[in-house]
């Protein structure tokens, strides 16, 4: 599964790693059984994991509280492939089973962002659509129990896989509502809900169409986005604002079809990994679903990863203009790799992506066509706009790439938009000028 994203994804490069983790007498014995004969190059690994055989086992029988063998393990591998860059991790199997649920885009569920709050499970908000909203749940609800079992000091991944069953079936919840003297129980019918799911509008001529994430309904809701903007606004049409700001990337076929649907040929983006066999180039098919109609893409310092490819592909083929401020620049590849049966999943770091013009974004970004700020963004301090750059432990960028200054466009003084990186944008497809004002920061990140 290859992510170029912070978000999970179905297997693209599909790996999977036959490791089996068993007890340590069984790992001590197959080390006892290796052949002694193994060469001064291949005697160093061998050295190194007697050494974590005999820390596993002093740590076991030693440590103030009995500890299972599992959790040493699981921090083990945990603490051996976070330390390699900021994107690598181990997920055990609940994670991994979590993960997998997320990158479908959708789950069998009852549709509430939760938190957790005084040993009770507190509603966020409600999702529009979804039973809790048509059954009027509400925010700041807490719920005390599930099914007539109360859910007190239950840890919160629980309390949410209870929540989540098949489509159609039933799940009781008890709430608690202030101003509500008693409890009450709402019986729910668990639907589909739409995890990170497209939305569009029309904005006069023009459709804009929101990406908050890369799962595998993206680029079909995509699609349908274009196809039902052509209907509410007709063949006058004007052209398509994409919005990809603050969106972490995800999977990294979605956005090679995502960028395919607006290319009729090309290269989209290329990966390279540690061998130069691992080179993978990914082309356009054809076929472009806006008609060749004008398209502004929005990025800002959120933008990162499989939305930087889409931003790159499009921009270097001049399909796009590229508006707003430079990206987070994640140009690294992520594979997710499973660890025999019910041992988790690794996430890790296989190869970097470079755009159609050979360009490596990594720790360096995408750099907009027109550098427009939502507001004054002059005096904001570094930490709180970070970049993959900031990150302890990255992969490091292109030496030769370089980078751009630009003057910045930001809003006149005195005038109030309510989103001002939108409205340039609009005004922009328009042939218009957005009143607004440009000066030129030490460095336009």
């Amino acid at each position: 599964m290859a992510q170029p994203g912070f978000a999970e994804g179905k297997r693209i490069m599909k790996k999977v790693a036959l490791v089996a983790l068993g007890g340590v007498a069984g790992f001590a014995l197959a080390l006892s059984l290796l052949p002694q004969a193994q060469g001064a190059q291949d005697s160093g690994p061998y050295r190194q994991l007697d050494l974590f055989s005999d820390a596993f086992e002093r740590v076991r029988a030693n440590y103030v509280r009995p500890v299972q063998d599992s959790e040493l393990v699981n921090a083990a591998i945990q603490g051996m492939v976070s330390n390699l860059d900021p994107h690598s991790s181990y997920m055990d199997a609940k994670s991994y089973n979590d993960m997998q649920i997320t990158t479908k885009g959708q789950f069998g569920g009852v549709g509430i962002e939760v938190t957790q709050e005084d040993g009770l499970i507190k509603v966020i908000s409600p999702i529009d659509g979804t039973p809790a909203a048509k059954a009027g749940i509400k925010s700041g609800d807490r719920i005390a129990g599930i099914d007539g079992a109360s859910i007190a000091g239950q840890p919160l991944n629980e309390a949410i896989d209870k929540m989540r069953g098949p489509e159609g079936s039933k799940v009781t919840l008890t709430i608690l509502r202030e101003g509500e003297k008693k409890p009450f129980d709402v019986t729910l019918q668990r639907a589909v809900v739409q995890v990170d799911a497209d939305t569009w509008r029309k904005e006069g001529d023009i459709g804009y169409i929101r990406l908050p994430g890369f799962n595998e309904q993206t680029a079909s809701g995509l699609e349908k986005a274009v196809r039902d903007l052509k209907k509410q606004i007709g063949p006058g049409i004007k052209g398509y604002v994409i919005d990809l700001r603050n969106n972490p990337g995800g999977l990294l076929d979605q956005a090679i079809q995502v960028s395919d649907d607006f290319l009729t040929g090309g290269e989209i983006v290329s990966t390279r990994g540690r061998h130069p066999e691992d080179t993978q180039r990914y082309d356009a098919k054809g076929g472009d679903i806006a008609d060749g109609k004008p398209i502004v893409i929005l990025i800002n310092a959120g933008t990162a990863s499989a939305s930087e490819i889409v931003s790159g592909a499009l921009q270097d083929h001049k399909r796009a203009t590229v508006v707003g401020m430079t990206s987070f620049g994640k140009g690294s590849v992520q594979t997710i790799i499973p660890l025999g049966e019910g041992g988790g999943a690794l996430r890790l770091t296989t190869a970097r992506y470079y755009t159609p013009s050979g360009h490596s974004i990594q720790a360096q970004g995408i750099i907009p066509d027109i550098a427009v700020a939502q507001g004054n963004e002059t005096n904001i301090p570094k930490i709180a706009r970070p970049s993959e750059a900031d990150l302890p432990g990255h992969l490091v960028g292109d030496p030769a790439a370089k980078k751009i200054n630009a003057p910045v466009v930001q809003p006149a003084p005195g005038k109030k938009y309510d989103d001002f990186q939108l409205s340039y944008a609009l005004d922009l497809l328009h042939g218009k000028m957005t009143v607004a004002s440009a000066s030129k920061p030490a460095k336009a990140d």
